[in-house]
């Protein structure tokens, strides 16, 4: 069994804690004094690792952002464009994944674009821009076999991530408490089901329109 060096272990105490800290009370708000304290180690062991705050922060950011990454059955059903019955839940099941067991991830996105914005164009083109244009290019290629209802693919891949990603927050809000799913799998099984009842198109009860029918 491979032993792991110890510096390793410090560095990542170090990136765990400062991003538990930055998801919590922003980027200016914390201090490496904070970091290193949770860390369980000194502030100039926290940098002789890092230069400065601001690396911290962006190290933690990628290390948190490790599961923005799909599995390779997904990537290849993406690539195949296997039918949306088979696909669009294991995309939903990835979101819903991060809601539920990587929180922190979601806020840390929310203070690089908010608190550090100017330069969050390099993190959103290497995490994020290339999981939303897989999904954008699956839907499109759907849409145009008729798989999916004639929808702007765009639109759709922007209301899909959304609606996994802030749908606990926004039911809250409505409804005064979170939605009852015992379970991550639960909220990716109704998530699923709600979004193929909406955009794939079902056969008509009658072969013929309607005023047609006597």
């Amino acid at each position: 069994m491979p032993v792991i060096p110890k510096t390793s272990v410090r560095k990542d105490k170090i990136l765990q804690a400062a991003g538990k800290l930055f998801a919590r009370q922003g980027y200016h708000a914390t201090s490496t004094r904070e970091i290193a304290r949770l860390a369980d180690v000194s502030e100039n062991t926290l940098f002789r690792h890092f230069d400065n705050k601001e690396e911290v922060f962006w190290s933690s950011l990628r290390s948190y952002s490790t599961g923005l990454k799909f599995r390779r059955e997904v990537l290849e059903g993406l690539t195949r464009c296997d039918s949306p019955e088979v696909v669009l839940p294991k995309i939903i099941e990835m979101l819903a994944d991060i809601v539920n067991y990587r929180p922190e991830l979601l806020q840390l996105v929310a203070v690089a674009f908010v608190e550090l914005h100017v330069k969050a164009d390099g993190f959103r083109a290497e995490f994020l821009a290339p999981v939303f244009s897989a999904i954008n290019r699956y839907l499109e290629m759907n849409i145009k076999r008729g798989r999916i209802r004639d929808l702007d693919s765009t639109m759709l891949t922007s209301a899909l991530i959304m609606t996994v990603l802030t749908h606990p927050g926004i039911y809250n809000l409505i409804d005064g408490d979170k939605p009852v799913y015992s379970d991550s799998l639960g909220a990716h099984k109704a998530y699923a089901r709600f979004w193929l009842d909406l955009i794939v198109p079902r056969m008509p009860a009658y072969s013929l329109p309607m005023a047609q029918v006597r």
